[in-house]
């Protein structure tokens, strides 16, 4: 009963970190009324807790192998209180700094809930339950919709004061109802990485997990105070309008999950790159509210098909290195949510438009969709290469001239020969036993029906005869031509 517990316990906790995470960003109207922040500054203020909400993935992915989600959620809620306390008495812009850098812990448990849930349910489960979980990114939206709502009743010190009571309550249903008996993994963190930095499937997702993720987290921060500011809607309003943001991209997570459990994942990702290039577009040219809108909410649809269906490839691929790869995975997600609003700042103070940051947006989003392309047909060569290399048959390719290109590891079990034939014709392992009639014959057969089977002597490296189950196959290209000979045997010699 424990364990069914663990992936509804996990997504609460999720939820409370998240509403922790953005609290500045969600407040930031109120505090500019008590406090004085630079124009200039405001993008520091949001961004400042994403950086060690990014970095502390890693660690805390690594952790919650080492002493499992239970413990590392306890105490991240505990430390967070002391954050959360000094922000409600905030009163100056390094206040806020100190403060919100510390807010950080709230977005960095994220990599918790990835790296212990995957424990309990099977590898086809992996999409949708990641995605469930990831639904906890809807802590972002009760934050910005509730937090403005109860700060106009009860001011925003009081507001950031409730976060107390939130976490002392989830800290005790951690430690009450947490599993104790989760399974550890307590591979050394060294060795982890190790065994993942050479990877470049990491370094991949890392990067379309900068994109999707942090799409989501930059305009979570971003839109409020861009929507009160460039539209002049009412704070409240805004808040609305960017939980409907955060709401639709959220739901759509464990979607991408399922999907991904279901389809291939890579597909499922060049349709999201497609997506966010064409949104960013949209956003670069959008004169109106109704434009806007609409180009948000393509961006939300994308994003969080694609934070679900990244979730989905990363234990797949690192099964034995869950945590920490999660935990840099989901790292730079974090860091894509710190870069663009400061960029978009800039641009703008630069040019006085934020067109040209959307612009930059979409060409990032087309070229991570030119990168899965060509990682889903780098992945189709190393499936083939795996076929190759793993089948119990002996394997020769042959160029159209018959002149050897390529063997697999069962021809040199079968034949005695390494690499060393490459460059040489087939005919340098022949017993001799066979006349020119036959292999005229054969050759002819080839040209006719593009395929020869049929039984051969042939000659082991040793000097040893022995009699194979032997197909040829010509390999044409588009034309017709010949472009190669594929030959498969297997060892039929008689024994006894």
């Amino acid at each position: 009963m424990n364990k069914k517990l663990q992936l509804p316990l996990q997504t609460a906790n999720l939820v409370v970190g998240f509403m922790v995470w953005v609290l500045i960003s969600s407040l930031l109207p109120f505090i500019r009324e008590d406090i004085a922040i630079p124009a200039e500054k405001l993008a520091i203020v949001t961004a400042v807790p994403v950086v060690l909400g990014s970095i502390l993935r890693i660690p805390l992915g690594y952790y919650a192998n080492i002493f499992g989600a239970r413990i590392i959620f306890f105490v991240s809620f505990i430390l967070l209180l002391f954050p959360v306390f000094y922000i409600s008495a905030a009163s100056t812009f390094a206040d806020l700094i100190v403060g919100g850098t510390f807010l950080g812990i709230g977005g960095a448990v994220f990599s918790v809930g990835v790296t212990s849930l995957p424990k309990y349910y099977p590898k086809e489960k992996h999409g949708l339950v990641n995605g469930i979980y990831g639904m906890g990114n809807m802590g972002t939206a009760i934050s910005t919709f509730a937090a403005p709502v109860i700060a106009t009743q009860v001011g925003w010190s009081m507001t950031v004061k409730f976060y107390l009571v939130l976490l002392l309550i989830f800290a005790a249903l951690n430690f009450i109802f947490g599993d104790k008996q989760e399974v550890k993994v307590k591979t050394p963190i060294l060795e982890q990485i190790k065994g993942v930095y050479k990877n470049e499937k990491l370094w991949f997702f890392s990067l379309f997990y900068f994109i999707t993720f942090g799409s989501f987290v930059a305009f979570t921060i971003f839109l409020p105070n861009f929507l009160v500011t460039y539209f002049e809607l009412e704070k409240v309003d805004a808040g609305m309008r960017t939980a409907g943001f955060i709401a639709v991209a959220t739901f759509l997570r464990p979607v991408g999950g399922w999907l991904a459990d279901k389809f291939q994942p890579l597909f499922l990702l060049m349709g999201v790159f497609a997506g966010l290039t064409f949104a960013a577009i949209i956003l670069a040219f959008s004169p109106t509210i109704a434009l806007y809108t609409a180009g948000s909410m393509l961006i939300a649809v994308a994003a969080g098909i694609g934070n679900g269906v990244i979730f989905k490839l990363v234990p797949f691929y690192f099964n034995k290195q869950a945590g920490i790869a999660n935990g840099i995975v989901s790292m730079m997600g974090g860091l894509g949510g710190f870069f663009p609003p400061l960029l978009l700042s800039i641009i703008h103070s630069m040019t006085g438009s934020y067109s040209i940051g959307f612009m930059a947006f979409s060409q990032v989003a087309l070229a991570s969709l030119v990168l899965v392309i060509w990682l889903y047909y780098m992945d189709r060569l190393s499936m083939s290469a795996e076929v190759f290399n793993s089948t119990g048959q002996g394997i020769l390719v042959t160029d159209a001239s018959g002149t050897i290109q390529s063997v697999n590891p069962a021809f040199t079990r079968l034949t005695g020969y390494t690499e060393e034939v490459i460059g040489s014709n087939p005919n340098m392992y022949s017993s001799g036993r066979h006349s020119k009639e036959f292999y005229t014959s054969m050759w002819s057969q080839i040209g006719q029906d593009g395929l020869w089977q049929g039984e051969i002597w042939n000659k082991r490296k040793n000097g040893e005869e022995y009699l194979e189950l032997l197909s040829i196959s010509a390999v044409k290209d588009g034309s017709g031509d010949v472009t190669r000979y594929v030959g498969t045997f297997s060892d039929i010699t008689p024994r006894g």
